[in-house]
């Protein structure tokens, strides 16, 4: 059976230290911040982005580039490698689609090599997660036909539930209207948002205060894991630079559910542009989304 790479775009909040860790290849994605170009070679760290969208700076992202996708395939397919790429979700980016596209033209020209690409519909750490469990089976010795169907055909009980601590950057990616933003600005209102079952973002409830909202991501995991509770021998948490309460939920999590087994990290600059400091989002598997 021929060995594969694990693929996936930066969007999956994998850090470099964690991709190694887990043999998984990212693939970057590029933003400009106050006219510079960010990322790959030429990345920001985390903390310095949030600081400068905290001063004000308001980065702008772009979808992958068609040439890093292909340099890096021809690259594993260099190594002997079969490529499973598990993308970000088509209805938030057009990444998928590029490279698709890609995956398409490269297969047609190398009929010897398999590229399977995964719309994940899922976004952070919740694709993230996926990519984790998929690179169990990996390791368990399941092929890449076998890994790209369990993916297929469990990404949608991979439940995403996030909060934001500041309205604004939802009002500048069309997520709130401007009254609802600076209205909910004053009086404190927290969104509650989840990834739906066709990738997109959606927001399903709001509280006031930070610790409400954090809390009500819990609640909706109680909501939402049915079957699943025992199901889960780790929960992913990613946040924008606020690791006191990324912890925070873990304990709240561990409380409520027993669980254990976290992997925290930071929102990757892509889409804490549009999230903002101060998100954190939980990501497990249940029923439903």
């Amino acid at each position: 059976m021929k060995k594969f790479m694990i693929t996936t775009d930066g969007n999956s909040d994998y850090t470099e230290s964690y991709a190694k860790e887990q043999d998984v290849r990212v693939i970057p994605l590029y933003y400009n911040m106050d006219g510079k170009i960010y990322g790959g070679d030429d990345a920001q760290s985390p903390e310095d982005f949030y600081a400068m969208m905290r001063d004000g700076k308001m980065p702008t992202t772009m979808a992958v580039n068609p040439e890093v996708v292909e340099k890096t395939f021809r690259g594993i397919i260099e190594e002997g490698y079969d490529i499973l790429h598990i993308a970000f979700s088509s209805a938030l980016s057009g990444s998928y689609n590029v490279t698709a596209m890609v995956g398409q033209q490269l297969t047609e020209e190398l009929p010897d090599t398999k590229i399977i690409v995964i719309d994940s519909l899922s976004a952070s750490l919740g694709q993230g997660l996926l990519i984790y469990k998929a690179n169990e089976m990996r390791r368990n010795g399941a092929s890449i036909e076998e890994t790209a169907q369990w993916v297929e055909e469990n990404k949608l009980h991979l439940c995403h539930q996030f909060t934001v601590d500041n309205l604004f950057h939802l009002y500048r990616g069309g997520r709130v209207s401007k009254t609802t933003a600076v209205l909910g600005t004053l009086v404190q209102i927290k969104p509650v948002l989840h990834v739906d079952d066709e990738g997109r973002l959606i927001a399903i409830g709001k509280v006031r205060g930070r610790k409400k909202s954090l809390n009500a991501l819990v609640d909706k995991m109680e909501e939402t894991i049915g079957s699943y509770r025992d199901k889960n021998d780790v929960v992913f948490i990613s946040h924008g630079d606020c690791i006191d309460d990324a912890r925070y939920v873990a304990d709240k999590v561990k409380e409520r559910f027993g669980i254990d087994k976290f992997h925290i990290d930071m929102v990757n600059p892509t889409i804490g542009a549009h999230s903002g400091p101060g998100t954190v989002a939980l990501f497990y598997f249940g029923e439903k989304r």
